[in-house]
């Protein structure tokens, strides 16, 4: 099996280890497990590719490279000229925080795998929820380390994965803020939304008087209605979401239909 791996932490990120061992574990003895990662962080660039200006491309060590682009880039980079043939699965994580909820939406990790599944590959972006449960941990990203495999054989064993559609599906797996054995269990859910979680920006006056915006971030401790991502994995539970890039909000097609028929 050939793995490719990425992710928006960078290419130094301590999470990109943790998915490169979870895809050497599925990948085995006689597998590959190729690494194109972005050269510095793009957390927040969503499924942005650098459709105006090129970027460079570097190789670190064998299979192992580093581009100056976004996650989706990466995956471009990788399928287009870094690989000698198509992966059998991408894996984009592990992500230094949730991307659950309406962090999805912004995340560079659920952009690669976005850009893999629109490619026809099976991806599965992993991220680690960071809390109270984490803090004291020798690894945060312990939870996703001890489940991780187990869960992505399981996606990659049994699906669902689409097949002859336009809009491929995708799986966002987050694990909870906690230790590994404090793990509850693996749950099916829908994304969530924290309603005061949404990004706002904060003007700052430097030393020279002149104004810049930080963008900023909500509370991510905030559970979402009941079954769905957020709050699951504030209840300890890894949550899988099956994702597609289709956008069309399919309840309301009729309705609009009415309108201009």
């Amino acid at each position: 099996m050939r793995i490719l791996i990425t992710n928006d932490d960078g290419i130094n990120a301590p999470g990109l280890k943790v998915a490169e061992a979870i895809a050497a574990e599925i990948a085995g003895p006689g597998g590959e497990v190729w690494t194109v990662a972005p050269a510095f962080e793009q957390s927040g660039v969503g499924h942005c590719i650098s459709y105006t200006h090129p970027f460079m491309v570097a190789q670190q060590d064998e299979r192992r490279f580093a581009a100056e682009g976004s996650p989706a880039d990466c995956v471009l980079t990788a399928l287009h000229h870094v690989l000698p043939e198509r992966p059998d699965l991408v894996i984009s994580g592990v992500n230094r925080g949730n991307n659950s909820a309406e962090n999805a939406l912004y995340s560079g990790t659920l952009g690669a795998a976005m850009e893999a599944a629109l490619q026809g590959l099976p991806a599965i972006a992993l991220s680690q929820y960071m809390g109270m449960g984490t803090k004291n941990l020798d690894s945060v990203f312990e939870a996703a380390a001890a489940h991780g495999t187990g869960i992505v054989r399981k996606l990659l064993d049994k699906g669902p994965w689409d097949e002859g559609k336009n809009y491929k599906v995708f799986y966002n797996v987050n694990f909870p803020p906690v230790g590994a054995d404090k793990v509850r269990g693996v749950k099916a859910t829908p994304q969530g939304w924290r309603h005061d979680a949404i990004f706002s920006a904060e003007p700052h006056q430097s030393p020279s008087g002149r104004q810049f915006l930080w963008i900023k971030g909500g509370p991510q401790a905030t559970p979402s209605e009941p079954g769905m991502d957020v709050t699951e994995n504030l209840a300890g539970y890894v949550s899988v979401t099956p994702m597609r890039a289709d956008l069309t909000a399919h309840d309301h097609l009729a309705q609009t239909t009415e309108i201009f028929s």
